[in-house]
């Protein structure tokens, strides 16, 4: 079949010759789809839209990294952070010097009293670490020596879509890139065939807070580098397969023409969306076989499936997307970022705290297992944790088996293993209350700022240029937290 436009291609004017040879967008376009070299660190570093690190800042400690986010808030005080003293002071108000006058949602600010409010489950010492861990979580407690609790995490956002947006891309306001799009930004994929960037989200008992794709959205970098959600049903990416009656041979062959013509284009424009374009149909193409193989979980043994709880058979629960997440890492995705969705817990939390743990405590610590019999947890970072955490007095009415808690963004607690993390130790403190932190107290962007480091990323040097300014993840803010690096 005659290319209609391959007289065009081989017509190279003045402009053309210096484009190709001396900008060479096109070329480089095209080369980074082939494992060309990459640029140069001072053209990424000052914000051109699709080019990688050609080396990390330093060397990094993690390949890859699974972030299990809990949305919604998981109460600290029901799981990790262990206080008799609200045993003593049971329906006492929570005294002014502890709040301090500090900010509160319009929930609760209208309640007349705040009466604090202890867990109603029991908290043992577990590991040689002596890491305190609620019998609502089992499962982790058993790996808690592998694990680094952070106690001491805070955040200015009080409520859940600014709150998780500020987790996820560095500010309260919607519109800036995910970290896993940073990271693609920076450092490009492991892995040819799949996503650089994956999302999977699954939803827990209770009706939950809504997640939004833009969580995962590339924001002003290049689209790209925008996450890839993977779904449970029978098309596990969308807009993937070809339609009925074309051939791969066929859309192979339409690939190769789409991508002269948007060279051509390229040329012409300097449009950076346009090699976003030639890379993402590479991309889908590949996909249509990679997808089928990554999320076919039948060539799983009966004892894996032991280990991460019967629900790991059924497509997009909690447990599925662990065990999913761990055969990712195995192909090298760089980031895999789950959504567990319906921690928000203002009333009835005993029960629904119950079945939330219930839904992911097995999974969660069964895939720090799994990775690491398999040699992988070294060199991948593993985080578990909310955008804030609970109350320590009740929302509403406190009764003797039942109570609510509402946003608490002063102190919570994240937990974070492998990929160069100390394991077994706690870090930082609350006070005796669980309202206000003590000893070393680490931000969102402390966090994000040690995430990247572990990556090999210095948090201050991997900029974007928009709109006259250079972004980053931090904002101009974040320190890495060195006492949890191992």
């Amino acid at each position: 079949m005659k290319n209609p436009y391959s007289e065009h291609l081989h017509m190279m004017n003045r402009r053309h010759f210096l484009s190709k040879t001396s900008l060479g967008i096109g070329g480089m376009a095209l080369g980074s789809l082939l494992g060309c070299s990459a640029p140069s660190k001072e053209e990424t570093l000052t914000g051109s839209a699709t080019k990688s690190l050609p080396v990390t800042h330093f060397a990094p400690k993690a390949k890859r990294v699974i972030y299990l986010f809990q949305s919604g808030g998981p109460s600290q005080i029901e799981l990790f952070d262990y206080k008799p003293l609200l045993k003593k002071m049971r329906g006492q108000d929570l005294p002014e010097s502890v709040r301090q006058g500090q900010r509160l949602t319009g929930m609760t600010s209208g309640q007349s009293s705040f009466p604090l409010a202890p867990s109603l489950f029991s908290f043992k010492q577990h590991g040689q670490s002596g890491a305190w861990v609620s019998d609502l979580m089992p499962h982790t407690a058993k790996v808690a020596d592998e694990l680094c609790f952070i106690k001491s995490m805070h955040t200015e956002a009080i409520n859940h879509d600014p709150a998780i947006t500020f987790f996820q891309t560095g500010s309260q306001q919607a519109g800036r890139p995910s970290i896993g799009s940073w990271l693609s930004y920076g450092l490009g994929s492991m892995n040819e065939n799949l996503p650089m960037f994956s999302v999977l989200l699954s939803r827990g008992s209770q009706r939950p807070q809504p997640i939004y794709s833009r969580l995962w959205g590339n924001g002003f970098l290049a689209s790209q580098h925008q996450g890839v959600q993977f779904r449970s049903g029978k098309d596990r990416v969308l807009y993937l397969q070809n339609p009925e009656g074309v051939s791969a041979s066929s859309r192979r062959q339409v690939l190769d023409v789409l991508a002269q013509m948007n060279d051509m284009r390229l040329d012409d424009f300097g449009d950076p969306e346009i090699r976003s374009r030639i890379s993402q149909y590479e991309m889908a193409y590949k996909m249509q076989t990679s997808v089928p193989e990554v999320t076919d979980l039948s060539s799983e043994p009966d004892e894996i499936f032991e280990l991460y709880g019967e629900d790991a058979r059924k497509p997009g629960t909690y447990a599925a997307n662990c065990l999913l997440a761990r055969r990712m890492a195995e192909r090298d995705v760089k980031f895999v970022q789950l959504y567990h969705m319906g921690w928000d817990q203002h009333t009835d939390l005993p029960r629904n705290i119950t079945l939330q743990c219930k839904d992911t405590d097995r999974a969660s610590a069964a895939l720090v297992i799994d990775l690491k019999r398999r040699g992988l947890l070294d060199d991948t970072l593993v985080i578990w944790g909310g955008e804030f955490g609970r109350t320590n007095f009740s929302q509403g009415t406190l009764t003797d088996t039942n109570y609510g808690r509402d946003h608490h963004p002063r102190c919570f607690t994240i937990w974070m293993a492998g990929g160069g993390i100390k394991p077994g130790i706690t870090y930082g403190e609350t006070d005796d209350f669980s309202y206000n932190i003590t000893r070393n107290p680490v931000h969102v962007h402390d966090f994000q700022a040690t995430l990247l480091h572990q990556m090999g990323i210095d948090h201050e040097r991997l900029t974007f240029k928009h709109q006259g300014r250079r972004y980053r993840l931090t904002d101009v803010h974040g320190h890495v937290v060195k006492d949890i690096l191992a």
